[in-house]
């Protein structure tokens, strides 16, 4: 078992090392004008996911000097790169915005047809391209969710070992008492594994909030069942130091000045704009 502790660190380590790296490379290979992979580059840039990038190719929304993208092509910064006609720019503002996710609206940035709202339908057409939610937000749920252009600040929030906190105020379908409250504070056996103990605080006969260090899916949910009971009401006020307050229902300001340096902080931003583990 302590062998595989060693390995498993080790990977971690290795994990925590290219991440760091990740901002500098970028910026060093667009600098230098070296080629890169077209998803990457588009990752980098913030346009959006490697396996986005890959099903824009394959859907030929993606042309390179006037041409159908490849699949694996690479490219670099001096090349007219265009998803859906608009060309990708590499020198780009950090963007944080707070968004206040009304229900039945979905946090995904893919097109369907014949879908429901998402996310990115609250913000103006001139940044939707390059913004991603941070994490998830059920379609039946409401509430704070965050959305960024910056690649690393979004890894840095969502990783579970980072015990970054989630605060929700939750409405269930009987009555809170103190054994529910014990069960849900102490862990509940949900997806094959234990959620993290939690702190969990009756707010009313059928509310509570309850603030969590894990993203697991339909988390509070799944662990209202396990408990015998039903959520009616669900709704995330906070999300580590930036908090919903009086933001309207479908609407979202920007997160700048003290309260984004004290985000990046508590993600583990260091000085130079680097990550730490």
């Amino acid at each position: 078992m302590a062998a595989t502790g060693k390995n498993n660190q080790g990977k971690n380590d290795s994990k925590r090392n290219n991440l760091k790296k990740n901002a500098t490379d970028f910026k060093e290979k667009i600098s230098n004008g070296e080629p890169m992979r077209l998803n990457k580059f588009l990752s980098d840039a913030g346009v959006c996911s490697r396996r986005q990038a890959d099903r824009y190719v394959e859907q030929g929304r993606i042309l390179v000097d006037g041409e159908p993208a490849q699949m694996g092509q690479k490219v670099h910064a001096g090349q007219d790169i265009r998803v859906d006609g608009k060309r990708v720019s590499v020198s780009r503002k950090q963007i944080v915005l707070a968004v206040n996710k009304p229900k039945g609206i979905v946090c995904t940035t893919e097109k369907r047809e014949n879908r429901d709202k998402t996310v990115l339908e609250l913000l103006p057409e001139n940044i939707r391209r390059e913004l991603f939610p941070v994490g998830r937000l059920d379609k039946d749920s409401e509430g704070l969710i965050l959305m960024t252009n910056d690649g690393e600040l979004m890894n840095e929030i969502l990783k579970a070992r980072n015990y970054h906190e989630k605060e929700y105020e939750v409405t269930i379908n009987r009555p809170v008492t103190n054994v529910f409250l014990k069960q849900m504070s102490e862990g509940v056996e949900i997806l094959d594994t234990v959620t993290r103990p939690c702190k969990v605080k009756r707010t009313g006969v059928y509310t509570f909030r309850i603030i969590l260090t894990q993203g697991l899916n339909r988390q509070i949910r799944r662990m209202c069942e396990a408990c015998g009971y039903r959520v009616r009401e669900l709704k995330r006020l906070r999300i580590m130091n930036i908090h919903l307050g009086s933001l309207p229902t479908g609407k979202y300001r920007e997160i700048t000045g003290e309260e984004l340096s004290k985000l990046e902080k508590l993600a583990g931003r260091k000085p130079g704009g680097v990550y730490h583990g």
